[in-house]
């Protein structure tokens, strides 16, 4: 025990001697050689100088941060020397490098014909090993119908993300066969905005699809009960905000119309119903129990359900809210 306890404090010792000789050799790092000054580095010429005498101990200093400037905090956090992060929107993920179609060298000066020839050749063969196989070109076509009916219909990035995700799972599936690309990449696109509760009705991606209502409707029912997607019904509040900014409701009513709905949903109003027309109703009914004048085929047009249903769905919410209103 008495041996044990000596090779413990030799130990000790040995390592305070190792702390102690680090401790010396900064020191002396940071020390003039000639007069044992001070030193520091100025940050106009990156020298390292004596703050006594003014030695120059050190020039070139290599910097090893960043070479941006950032003017926040944000800024700072997401600026990177890896360029953008991987994304399912694109069939490569974005890993691959492009060519671009300038016919400019790096000093912004036009190239001649026989290089501008050159860079004609390099971009096609670029292009075919991008895609070098069937699956590339389908995702690559199906990923950019996505991003076209998505920009058209205002679909937020990561509602994007999602429906890139559930068209790469359908294609590693095999469903596809028997079945159109804009067809799948559409109902792709409906279902990431029924994931991420973004109000989007079919009718409204029938507007911008390349395919009919009823193909939507049938290759969704198949593609949701294959990828067995969990995807809950839409809820008419979803769609008042966006009713509401459109026809220019005042807060009030927007208000109002959200408690109409929050009263017919617990008596099962909304059940087996479209939510854009119980939330059409709801905004009708708001406007005249507020006093403003917003006439059906505005509501009509903006919720792009015909002016029949806002009156059935009308007269269901003031039955189920026991209300009346003028006419």
């Amino acid at each position: 025990m008495k041996n044990d306890q000596i090779s413990v404090s030799g130990q000790s010792t040995k390592v305070d001697g190792a702390t102690g000789d680090q401790h010396r050799s900064t020191q002396l790092e940071n020390q003039c050689p000639e007069c044992e000054g001070t030193l520091v580095r100025a940050d106009d010429t990156d020298e390292t100088v004596c703050s006594e005498c003014g030695l120059v101990v050190a020039e070139h200093a290599i910097d090893h941060g960043p070479e941006w400037r950032t003017f926040d905090f944000d800024q700072g956090e997401t600026a990177s020397r890896v360029g953008l992060p991987t994304t399912q929107q694109m069939h490569d993920k974005g890993l691959t490098t492009n060519i671009g179609w300038r016919d400019q060298d790096a000093h912004g000066n036009p190239l001649s014909a026989r290089q501008r020839q050159k860079m004609s050749r390099l971009r096609t063969w670029d292009e075919r090993f991008r895609t070098q196989n069937s699956k590339d070109r389908n995702l690559k076509r199906a990923l950019g119908e996505i991003d076209r009916m998505a920009s058209a219909l205002g679909v937020p990035e990561p509602s994007r993300e999602t429906a890139s995700v559930i068209y790469r799972r359908a294609l590693d599936k095999d469903l596809l066969p028997g079945r159109s690309i804009e067809s799948v990449a559409t109902c792709a696109l409906y279902a990431a905005t029924r994931t991420n509760d973004i109000s989007r009705t079919i009718d409204e991606l029938t507007e911008v699809s390349r395919v009919d209502r009823l193909d939507i409707e049938r290759t969704y029912r198949y593609i949701s009960r294959e990828l067995d997607l969990q995807i809950p019904p839409s809820h008419p509040m979803e769609y008042v905000g966006r009713f509401a900014s459109q026809l220019g409701c005042s807060n009030e009513t927007e208000r109002y119309a959200r408690k109409l709905i929050e009263d017919a949903t617990e008596k099962g109003v909304h059940s087996g119903k479209s939510p854009a027309g119980i939330a059409a109703a709801a905004l009708y009914a708001a406007s005249r129990l507020s006093g403003e004048s917003i006439i059906q085929p505005e509501i009509s047009k903006a919720a792009n359900v015909s002016e029949v249903t806002i009156r059935q769905r009308y007269r269901e919410i003031l039955a189920a809210t026991e209300l009346e209103t003028d006419g």
